[in-house]
């Protein structure tokens, strides 16, 4: 059999974007999560949007546009 076939099996940290740090065994020293059980709308009941890069406000904005250019194509249609 091959020698130091296996990566080396650690105690680690899985720390999430709330502040949660877990610790476990893993092949790496240090998980980060951006959203774990403590934190997870699921978990918690609450609803809570995790913003990365403004990307929330760039979905609703597209949205909005979608929802305009629906609108505006129904009431051409309907004028038809």
């Amino acid at each position: 059999m091959k020698v130091d076939l296996h990566p080396k099996y650690q105690e680690a940290e899985i720390r999430c974007a709330c502040g949660n740090v877990i610790k476990t065994r893993s092949t790496k020293p240090v998980v980060l999560l951006g959203i774990c059980n403590a934190c997870h709308p699921f978990y918690t009941g609450t609803q809570k949007f995790v913003d990365t890069a403004g990307r929330v406000d760039k979905f609703q904005q597209r949205m909005a546009k979608t929802q305009a250019a629906q609108a505006a194509a129904a009431t051409k249609k309907k004028k038809k």
